[in-house]
């Protein structure tokens, strides 16, 4: 077997499954499916730099004396605001101790406390029930899970390869593979099965924890295909990303504060109980209102203002022991947590809504399954609970050793036909709305949203999605045909190809977003509406989306 490190030629030009994505739901999801399986797993990047590796809290499950999947429940649910699907609740919290079962026998270490596991309680929890392996959780469960994938011969690698679009005889129809762009080539390939696991869409927004292959990819592709998405309006965002210019929003993780930490402002105010009574633990859409709130009071330049996470309540000890990674990277920042306190401010973190799956992962779409950030599978409601959507990796890819499929027959890769093609031409119009997109959706679609506001950004991003598609770029992608494999003589087409591509992706979750936040008039979990800031029980349904139409049930 080839190291997951590098990428070998594609052997074949069928595979009986195809994983798209190499975070912890498109990892685990690879080492559940049956061993008689040819396995492809399609990695954007390289191995490791998806969000789920800059997990830092840790992963929920009910396993102390004191607690029940009873309670994990119920906290699931009134974190969820009326909207998590409760029979998929049940199977996340009833099948929790089994997932941490299967993470420690396949090596995952977690830390201990007198020889058993070690929790802690986090914001929302009414028990103290995070695992966690110091403050790099996410990091710990993917480098043994990427471990594990290089010892299957049946699992082929293959890294740097972007996924284009399905393949299929038309939208709604089942999926017969997937189109690549891979080595300045595109490439089809052929299978029974399609595993969207490529994350969510935090670049979407100006700021974001979120890594910067997480465009939205997989819910793009599932729509383009035919799929249902459902929920796309409700979008946590994390209330503390470091705040510094210059530095990345790095995530200073909510265990912090449910270790001791306090949110104070520039005055040294711990302002978050003037919001709610609950202050720095309330659930994450509150405290993220609270700072916004407090910010626009308060500050000259509310956009780029930031408060402070005070970790000096907190045992030095106890800092140096669970959260070396979040010292470390202040550190690189010139910030010293143990004699001042971190700048921070809200940044979008994770995406509640997505492909609509049941219970064992499938789309609406025969042959596609969508697994953790990328599906809506009813867990996470209107608001996620804190470290469910590891669990929920874990739960939901695991059913896919079930998936029974036909072997896909063996045949050879087709030699491509050379293309010179070059579209600088369209690249500065493409460069400049990935650039501005951003702003426009945090204006629009963040924190705090309106209708005015929001039908101001439908506009603009209906209107840049048709520039792109309009552009000789987008009509080429438009018109790709299984019957061509390409290989373009300049690695410049193959780059300004992705980047429309990525981009196209981009203005799909943008538009659906935007056009689902302006149809529910109401504010539940992490869709808040400064003109309708209550929850009504009207819209305790979910807002779906087929093809171009957006409804609710």
């Amino acid at each position: 077997m080839n190291s997951p490190h590098s990428t070998p030629p594609i052997p074949s030009r069928a595979f009986d499954l195809i994983v798209v994505g190499s975070g912890a739901a498109g990892l685990y999801a690879t080492l559940c499916l049956p061993a008689q399986y040819r396995i492809l797993l399609v990695t954007k990047d390289k191995l490791r730099t998806g969000s789920s590796k800059w997990a830092q809290g840790g992963i929920a499950a009910a396993i102390a004396d004191d607690d029940s999947p009873e309670l994990h429940l119920e906290d699931t649910l009134h974190a969820g605001a009326g909207l998590c699907d409760r029979q998929a609740v049940e199977f996340l919290v009833n099948h929790a101790p089994e997932a941490i079962h299967s993470l420690l026998e396949l090596g995952v270490a977690f830390d201990r406390k007198n020889n058993k596991l070690a929790t802690t309680l986090e914001a929302a929890h009414s028990r103290s029930r995070v695992l966690h392996s110091q403050d790099t959780t996410g990091r710990a469960i993917i480098d043994i899970l990427t471990a594990r994938v290089s010892e299957r011969p049946n699992i082929q690698v293959l890294s740097q390869a972007f996924a284009l679009s399905l393949w299929q005889d038309a939208p709604g129809a089942a999926i017969q593979g997937i189109s690549l762009l891979w080595e300045n080539q595109i490439v089809w390939l052929e299978a029974n099965a399609v595993i969207l696991a490529t994350g969510g869409g935090g670049q979407i927004f100006a700021q974001t924890t979120n890594p910067p292959v997480s465009t939205g990819d997989g819910v793009a592709l599932a729509w383009r295909a035919g799929a249902v998405l459902r929920d796309l309006e409700f979008v946590q965002f994390h209330p503390t990303a470091l705040s510094k210019p210059g530095a990345p929003h790095f995530l200073i993780s909510e265990a912090v504060r449910g270790e001791g930490a306090h949110l104070v402002d520039a005055q040294g105010h711990r302002f978050a109980f003037d919001y709610d009574p609950r202050g720095e633990l309330a659930p994450r859409d509150v405290v993220s209102r609270a700072i916004f709130n407090h910010l626009e009071k308060t500050a000259l330049d509310p956009v780029r203002a930031n408060v402070y996470l005070d970790l000096r309540a907190i045992a030095p000890d106890k800092v140096r022991y669970r959260f070396p990674n979040i010292i470390q990277k202040c550190q690189q920042w010139g910030i010293d947590v143990f004699a001042e306190p971190i700048p921070v401010a809200p940044a979008a973190h994770y995406w509640m809504g997505g492909v609509a799956v049941d219970l064992m992962a499938a789309t609406s779409v025969p042959g596609l399954y969508a697994i953790g950030e990328t599906a809506s599978t009813g867990v996470h409601g209107a608001n996620r609970l804190a470290s469910n959507s590891l669990l929920e990796c874990i739960v939901f890819a695991a059913q896919l050793h079930q998936l029974a499929i036909e072997p896909v027959r063996d045949a050879p890769l087709p030699t491509p036909s050379e293309e010179a093609v070059n579209w600088e031409a369209d690249q500065e119009f493409i460069e400049s709305i990935r650039q501005q997109l951003p702003g426009l959706m945090w204006h629009s679609a963040g924190i705090s949203r309106q209708q005015s506001i929001l039908e101001e950004g439908i506009a603009m991003v209906s209107a840049w999605r048709s520039q792109v598609r309009e552009s000789a770029i987008g009509q080429y992608l438009n018109h790709l045909s299984p019957n061509n494999t390409v290989q373009f003589t300049s690695e410049a087409a193959a780059t300004q190809l992705k980047l429309a591509a990525e981009t196209l992706n981009l203005l799909d979750i943008g538009y659906w977003m935007l056009k689902s936040a302006a149809f529910r008039t109401e504010s539940r979990g992490g869709h808040y509406r400064n003109d309708y800031p209550q929850p009504s029980a009207d819209w305790q349904v979910h807002t779906l989306i087929q093809g171009e139409q957006v409804y609710q049930r």
